[in-house]
């Protein structure tokens, strides 16, 4: 088994660390990972991607894709903007979307083949709750790896905490790591697409 994930976000948000973090909970589940950035203009909101692979056996493929069984999208506005045309999520894959609870998605902004499974979770709300912002901005990479454990399984939920407060430490690694449990708790399925 091997998954590809796309962390697709704006600059400032954390998607860059959080393919580090899931990396770190990969290897806590005696799993293989794999995480890298791709940085356009490097500025705070500008949209950047990150990429990681998590597989159970040693991962030899490298570079970028575009076609990805999870997508996480930190801004749901980079849906609006079509900017999720971007990337291809493939057939059985996940959608994860960090949105206000009365947001409604365009399915059509999205290139799924086959069938997919959207999530979503208010991640902006959450990271506020606990204090979670730098320079202005409502940091959610902890907050939607949470709700990345709830959907898929493929990592428990406990080695993503283990791993946030491993790489942050402190009272920084503790308000994150409950940050990815509030936001566990508080994602349900939206729908299940098949295109």
């Amino acid at each position: 088994m091997m998954y590809e994930i796309i962390f697709y976000g704006r600059g400032g948000q954390g998607g860059v660390t959080a393919a580090n973090i899931l990396v770190h909970a990969a290897l806590y589940q005696k799993l293989y990972g794999q995480g890298f950035p791709f940085f356009g203009a490097e500025r705070r909101g500008a949209p950047v991607m990150a990429f990681a692979r998590i597989s159970d056996k040693p991962i030899v493929r490298h570079g970028m894709f575009y076609e990805a069984d999870i997508l996480v999208i930190l801004d749901h506005k980079l849906i609006d903007i079509g900017a999720t045309k971007k990337v291809y999520v493939r057939d059985n894959g996940y959608v994860i979307v960090n949105m206000p609870s009365d947001y409604e998605i365009d399915y059509g902004k999205f290139n799924i083949l086959g069938k997919a499974r959207f999530y979503g979770v208010n991640a902006k709300k959450i990271a506020l709750e606990n204090k979670l912002v730098v320079a202005g901005w409502p940091v959610v990479n902890t907050s939607m790896l949470g709700a990345l454990s709830k959907a898929t399984k493929i990592i428990s939920v406990e080695n993503i905490m283990k791993a946030i407060k491993s790489y942050f430490g402190g009272r920084v690694g503790e308000a994150n790591a409950k940050a990815a449990f509030q936001a566990y708790n508080e994602t349900p399925l939206i729908r299940e697409v098949n295109m």
